[in-house]
């Protein structure tokens, strides 16, 4: 097979959540356990950290996984889904998969696979763990892809447990109320394992310390120790002129308590921006306070320079990422309620005059309402969609947009949108914003590529 055929393979013959949805989920992880028997067993082979939630989890495995990067640590690194590459999901020491290893390990694994019609994230995550066990990485930093009690990498044995934070998303997969979808969360906490969860919300907090006393876990919560305070900079726009925006968050961390690292006299910057951010920082330190206890060594220069280079180190992208100026155009990630209400805290730090928003989403999300939510003032609308099967067809979206008085064109493709509403902006006093769905942001991330 040419690695061409094993992508189509992949991406094809067997279902796959992120392009057709709710027919792809399977409520079982029996498979995966079958398919790391018949692997010998690689997620035992090498040190974890299983990181879930339901944003931020994405922003804290890249973080945690530059930072033990600068400690000297072999690292690798499993995330879900990918931007433009398939092969961003799985890397070590920031460097993708090579091509070749991804063919070979289909080829001597398909007839297996296909006997048990695994899916392609089990295929996936075996591939993984399989390519991290033959390298031998010291450590490795698993996402969660979705829940994490059901999720095929709730098969590792970590030395730490991330929990970032609980909000309403896949609801039909997890649950209707907070508590259900912490319940599915708190299934990767595993019998002694020390656990830290992000943020407290007192409809979870009580699920997640049930759970850890019933597993003998340790558990602290982030938000109880530390908290990131941003350092804002009044003088980075002149009179209104957005060319010159930097996207960088500088930061300052305020520990509550005694700590074992001393950063409180240091400013820190993280090429992560957002107030979301600060939140994934908070958790952050609180991972890298536990660590030590675990057998790691890191110290203070290895946080500051690893948070500072975790876009070099690993190659994270579509979080409040500028990828044009004169005018500004920056995308973003956020896709549900609780991002886009972080994304519009960011916003209203952006003295823009207008913002013209390209807006598309996966037929699945509530987007009526994520829709209302979004800037109503000073705001032209490019509607497009994803180019995923199961992205909503642009139609639908711009009929539902217009009965909510939130007229926008239509665009086949985000490329056609982008150039439009870059031709259509002020370039030193406008916005433009690309958001609704993390397919789009790749898609919007290829066209800048290809340019």
């Amino acid at each position: 097979m040419t690695y061409q055929e094993t992508l189509d393979y992949l991406f094809n013959s067997l279902p796959m959540y992120h392009r057709i949805g709710k027919a792809a989920y399977k409520a079982d992880i029996t498979n995966t356990v079958e398919l790391m028997t018949h692997l010998d067993h690689p997620e035992h082979k090498f040190r974890s950290i299983h990181v879930a939630g339901t944003n931020g989890k994405g922003s804290v495995s890249h973080t945690l996984c530059s930072v033990l990067m600068q400690a000297g640590y072999k690292v690798g690194l499993y995330t879900s889904p990918h931007l433009i590459d398939f092969r961003e999901r799985i890397r070590i020491n920031g460097q993708m998969i090579p091509e070749e290893r991804v063919t070979d390990f289909v080829e001597r694994h398909r007839q297996f696979m296909q006997g048990l019609q695994l899916s392609f994230f089990e295929m996936t995550v075996g591939l993984a763990f399989d390519y991290f066990a033959q390298e031998k990485v010291d450590v490795a930093v698993v996402e969660v892809g979705m829940g994490g009690r059901l999720d095929s990498t709730n098969v590792v044995r970590p030395d730490l447990c991330v929990i970032t934070n609980i909000g309403f998303d896949h609801t039909q997969f997890l649950g209707e109320t907070l508590p259900k979808i912490a319940g599915e969360k708190a299934g990767i906490i595993k019998p002694g394992v020390p656990v830290v969860v992000g943020e407290t919300h007192p409809e979870t907090r009580r699920v997640f310390e049930q759970k850890a006393l019933d597993s003998k876990s340790p558990i602290v919560f982030a938000d109880d120790n530390f908290e990131i305070i941003e350092q804002r900079n009044p003088s980075v726009f002149d009179n209104g002129d957005l060319t010159h925006y930097d996207p960088a968050l500088h930061f300052k961390v305020l520990a509550k308590h005694a700590t074992r690292y001393h950063l409180d006299a240091e400013v820190l910057v993280s090429p992560l921006s957002g107030s979301y951010q600060l939140h994934n920082l908070a958790t952050v330190m609180q991972a890298l306070e536990l660590l030590p206890d675990c057998g790691y060594r890191i110290c203070e220069s290895d946080i500051i320079q690893g948070i500072a280079a975790v876009v070099a180190d690993t190659g994270l992208h579509g979080r409040w990422e500028r990828i044009g100026n004169t005018p500004l155009t920056i995308c973003e990630t956020a896709h549900n309620a609780d991002g886009v209400n972080a994304m519009l805290d960011k916003l209203s730090q952006i003295p823009y005059r207008h913002i013209h928003l390209i807006y598309g989403c996966v037929n699945d999300k509530d987007f009526s309402k994520i829709l209302q939510m979004l800037p109503h003032e000073n705001a032209t609308y490019y509607y497009t969609q994803p180019s995923v099967p199961r992205g909503l067809l642009v139609d639908q979206l711009v009929q539902t947009a217009t009965a909510i008085g939130m007229p926008g064109r239509a665009f086949a493709h985000v490329g056609d949108a982008i150039a439009e509403a870059r031709s259509q902006a002020d370039p030193q006093k406008d916005l433009v914003l690309v958001t609704g769905s993390i397919f789009l942001v790749a898609d919007a991330l290829g066209v800048i590529q290809s340019r």
